[in-house]
């Protein structure tokens, strides 16, 4: 019994010193964050790497800076050089670059987050949304494209509902209390709550493809191509994180981890957590990694709403893999 003690002190002394010598030599990199999201299930990706240590282990010191004010700031903080890095909603990089941007992805985050469709009680079926005012979120956003795709799978098209611009879940859940809204999407876990408060859920919005890319990591090009090494040990860091996120065998901890996150109970960290591990529901990348075509649906449904010219360009014009490339992701 001693010799275990002694061998567990000695390990944990071993670590401390590797630990040590890596804070000793860390690059500190700047990285944007939208303040309203800091700790939600969108974060969850920075919140287990940085629990990891998968930071400090790439010889990374992130320094997490709160954007607030919304993700289309993240970009103009970018743009601006008050950070170095930062996670934005795909549809606000493509029209920043659009416009003149250095910005550009170099990573993946949420491919396709869960989002509820929540009627009013008295709505029973799509076809009852006829005429009805939808909450959405802006002309544009991922948010929008996804539930707008989810209505045309279920024969509503936007001339058949009035649609109306409202930033964020608790403000979109306002407007079904209120009764001007007939629908709008939520994320989790407020989606849980208002279905619990008798709003019923109509669907999901993966029921119109599990095949987008919402959010991205993104950096200056000029910036990344004078400081590739940071970005790459960056993106291994992430990429560590969406392995242990993926990995059946660390649900027990992600539960934990979901449940003093979000300071929910168990049993609601348990179903928000079932489908990031449901891979028809592609919630999360597998290491980080970017995918060209889906990323080519975002724009292309941008374009069918207009938010951006047609034709649209392609998507290697706001994407650059050499930093997952040299990471070994991709």
């Amino acid at each position: 019994m001693t010799h275990r003690i002694l061998f567990v002190v000695g390990a944990l002394l071993f670590l401390s010193l590797i630990e040590a010598v890596y804070a000793a030599d860390l690059v500190t990199l700047r990285y944007g964050q939208n303040a309203a999201s800091a700790g939600s299930l969108s974060s969850l990706p920075l919140t287990v790497a940085e629990r990891k240590r998968f930071f400090v282990r790439e010889g990374i010191n992130l320094d997490v800076v709160p954007i607030p004010g919304g993700t289309d700031r993240i970009v103009a903080a970018l743009d601006k050089g008050e950070i170095d890095a930062g996670k934005n909603a795909t549809p606000y990089l493509i029209q920043a670059v659009l416009k003149g941007s250095d910005a550009v992805a170099i990573l993946s985050q949420t491919t396709n987050p869960v989002y509820s469709l929540i009627v009013k009680p008295e709505i029973k079926s799509f076809a009852d949304l006829k005429g009805k005012v939808v909450g959405l979120s802006t002309p544009g956003d991922t948010i929008t494209l996804a539930t707008v795709r989810l209505l045309r799978l279920k024969g509503i098209k936007p001339p058949d509902f009035q649609a109306k611009a409202i930033v964020g879940t608790a403000a979109r859940f306002d407007c079904v209390k209120s009764g001007e809204c007939g629908a709008v999407p939520m994320g989790q876990p407020e989606d849980l709550s208002a279905i619990k408060e008798g709003y019923p859920r109509l669907g999901f919005t993966y029921e119109a493809g599990a095949d987008l890319i919402f959010n991205v990591d993104m950096t200056r090009r000029r910036w990344g191509e004078k400081n590739k090494d940071a970005l790459v040990r960056m993106a291994r860091g992430f990429a560590a994180s969406y392995e242990f996120m993926n990995d059946p065998k660390n649900r027990g901890e992600m539960i934990n981890i979901v449940m003093e996150s979000l300071k929910i109970s168990a049993e609601i960290a348990r179903q928000l957590f079932a489908p990031y591990l449901e891979p028809d529901k592609n919630v999360l990348p597998k290491r980080g990694e970017l995918s060209l075509s889906a990323f080519n649906r975002v724009l292309t449904l941008m374009g069918e709403a207009g938010v951006i010219p047609t034709p649209v360009p392609a998507a290697e014009r706001f994407i650059d893999l050499q930093y997952l490339k040299a990471a070994g992701v991709q």
